[in-house]
């Protein structure tokens, strides 16, 4: 989550993977995967790639991709182009990064030979937030205005096309896909709610219908697991949610830092959540029963 106030190893028949859990991985318990610092408190847009390695921003310093290879295995990846500061992260099925840039308006495209390019530019954007992807490429990204307190919805074609698709919303902020690609969630942090619009065959958006409204606590990134539900980092409150598709809540889970920014599949199993922290600088790690939609459609 940023505010401007002024200034996967390849899994083969992933699709099959069950409920099943070993000794070695328990259930919705949290650890550290990289330590406090190794991140600024930028962090944030965690992504897995198709050879199991995790992304996140700001590395080190502000304006840089890192990869963690590892428990503990954190490296720069790129530095972006002068002026750029990314959030959200996501991969498309040939492997291609993309990334949120909120201070220059942009999507920027990193390709697996890690050239980077402006995929998108949209100057009425407020700061392109976190970005969702659909099966054929199509991407949707969140524009929160902090200041004003309300956001907007973009369409992002596979040619680099900009529509919006919603406008006068909350602070729209985590967004995501179901895993059948026909229902477009998007949260609002100040107003702690979250919106589900089905997704048409245009592409277009239905009428918002209320998914779920939270008393408390922001809400950041979000990502749906193979059976679509949903986990959401409820920034201050120090937890994952897990929300059923029918919008009931399954259960939270507790972490050992208290401002969550984003949630990602991956591991061996597609099962292991890694989540960015933003006041420690760091990257915690839980075990689903799941694996994540992300991780089934690679």
């Amino acid at each position: 989550m940023k505010a401007i106030l002024g200034t996967t190893l390849l899994i083969i028949g992933l699709g099959g993977c069950q409920s099943l859990n070993t000794p070695n991985e328990p259930l919705y318990q949290t650890q550290d995967w990289v330590a406090d610092g190794e991140f600024t408190t930028g962090v944030e847009g965690p992504a897995v790639d198709a050879r199991g390695v995790l992304y996140a921003v700001n590395y080190k310093e502000q304006g840089t991709i890192g990869q963690i290879t590892a428990q503990n295995k954190a490296s720069l990846y790129v530095k972006l182009p002068k002026g750029s500061i990314g959030n959200g992260i996501r991969f498309d099925k040939k492997g291609n990064m993309y990334i949120a840039d909120y201070t220059q308006h942009n999507i920027l495209q990193i390709t697996p030979q890690k050239q980077i390019r402006v995929f998108a530019h949209e100057p009425t954007m407020n700061q392109p937030n976190d970005i969702a992807i659909a099966d054929d490429g199509t991407l949707y990204a969140s524009d929160p205005n902090w200041q004003g307190g309300n956001g907007q919805v973009w369409r992002i074609s596979t040619t680099g096309q900009v529509e919006r698709l919603k406008k006068d919303m909350g602070t729209t902020n985590g967004i995501e896909i179901s895993p059948d690609n026909t229902v477009l969630y998007v949260n609002e942090s100040v107003q702690q709610r979250i919106w589900a619009f089905d997704i048409n065959k245009n592409g277009q958006l239905g009428e918002a219908r209320l998914f779920y409204q939270f008393d408390d606590h922001g809400l950041d990134g979000m990502r749906t697991d193979e059976r679509g539900n949903l986990y959401v980092a409820r920034y201050g409150a120090g937890e994952v949610a897990i929300l059923s598709p029918k919008g009931e809540l399954l259960r939270t889970v507790k972490l050992k830092g208290k401002y969550p920014t984003n949630v990602a599949f991956g591991g061996k199993s597609g099962r292991q959540v890694f989540v960015t922290m933003q006041k420690r600088g760091a990257i915690e790690s839980f075990y689903s029963e799941y694996a994540g939609r992300a991780m089934t459609s690679l």
